[in-house]
């Protein structure tokens, strides 16, 4: 029997990291099924009294030692390391069911702490897996900018929990496989309620596709990605598209808007202008359809002369609470209310764009969700 370690590097990493790492269960339920012992660790600490570690890692942000990878008991993998050359798992393990324990005593650690169950509900509710790998859009800034098609990689059963209750797919660009249909009865089937965490490709949707995603069993809010502007014309077609089927209005239609990249490679001060424009842009078009964004900033954007507006916007889109009933200026206001002493950093933030660009400032900063919502999508 081997003593083997795991690390889940951005568990250990970031702070308000909630979701378990999909390798790490797969390589847990490989070596625990030889009879192996496993034991999920929390620091870097004595690595060297197990047998093998392995370390894996999603985020290319997060910190490991580099002292710490050239252990020679450990063996590390992942995007984070490796970004979109990273690695294939072995098959056997690739396709072995995830081992949905690995990650108890920290749950229940943290739950004696605290934390609501809320807020763990992936690690303790979900069956987890890929029944699709690969897209064929090849986005400069994406993991999968080699691949070339969508691909079947696993049945449901593959990595299906009985006793859980819900099931979340990871699979890159669903809508893009050719048998996607199958793939949706396959979850129906299963009668458990399912989510594609990682966004469905909004410009792939068709009558068909739209009457099989809102007659299937899903759970939570529809994602789906808002990367470029130069898509704004396919998504607001497939947006009105989109509304005329969507039944259910207690789920949120929400987008990922990545912001703070530049495709050439450039980073000047005309792209950090015209990249704020197209952010709150393309904010403005989602509103106009009912849609909730989600900010998803580039690393790069730390780089910028308004990272903190960068912060902020993340912060007002990404609560849709207070998105649904403040604009980008109330919303900085809010934040002001709370701090009586001095000036809060959205405001800061707030005027130093209006001051440098005032004309963003006048065409962003006072639209309304519920304003531009009500206007528009019923035209």
């Amino acid at each position: 029997m081997k003593n083997i370690g795991i690390i889940d590097a951005d568990l250990i990493g970031r702070k308000k990291h909630r979701f378990p790492n999909l390798a790490s269960m797969k390589i847990s339920g490989y070596h625990k099924k030889q009879g192996d012992k496993v034991t999920l660790l929390l620091n870097y600490d004595d690595l060297e009294k197990y047998d093998k570690v392995y370390i894996s890692k999603v985020f290319t942000d997060t910190h490991v030692d580099e002292n710490v990878l050239k252990l020679d008991n450990v063996e590390y993998g992942g995007t984070g390391f490796f970004y979109d050359k990273a690695p294939n798992l072995p098959y056997e393990i690739e396709h072995h069911m995830p081992d949905y324990s690995l990650y108890d005593d920290w749950v229940n650690d943290m739950l004696e702490k605290g934390t609501k169950r809320v807020e763990l509900s992936y690690y303790l509710d979900y069956s987890i897996g890929f029944t699709t790998r690969g897209c064929f859009r090849k986005c400069v800034f994406c993991v999968n900018r080699n691949h070339t098609k969508v691909v079947k990689h696993s049945p449901v059963s593959e990595f299906l929990d009985e006793n859980r209750k819900y099931i979340c797919l990871l699979d890159d660009n669903i809508l893009g496989y050719g048998k996607c249909s199958e793939i949706f009865e396959e979850l129906n089937s299963t009668k458990k309620k399912f989510q594609y965490k990682q966004g469905m490709d909004e410009r792939l949707l068709t009558d068909e596709k739209c009457k099989m995603i809102f007659d299937s069993n899903y759970r939570g809010d529809y994602i789906f990605a808002f990367d470029n502007i130069e898509d704004a014309e396919i998504i607001k077609k497939k947006l009105k598209l989109w509304n005329k089927h969507k039944k259910d209005n207690k789920s949120n239609t929400k987008f990922y808007v990545f912001c703070g990249f530049d495709r050439n490679n450039i980073y000047d001060d005309n792209f950090w202008r015209q990249d704020l424009i197209d952010t709150f842009e393309r904010i403005k078009i989602l509103m106009e359809h009912g849609c909730i964004p989600y900010i998803m900033r580039h690393e790069n954007y730390v780089n910028s002369s308004f990272k903190g507006t960068y912060i902020t916007l993340a912060s007002w889109c990404n609560q849709p609470s207070f998105f649904k009933k403040t604009s980008y200026r109330e919303y900085c206001e809010v934040c002001q209310a709370r701090v009586k002493t001095k000036k809060c950093a959205p405001m800061i933030y707030l005027e130093e764009l209006q001051n440098a660009h005032p004309d963003i400032a006048d065409m962003y900063f006072d639209m309304k969700f519920d304003v531009l919502k009500d206007t528009t999508v019923e035209d």
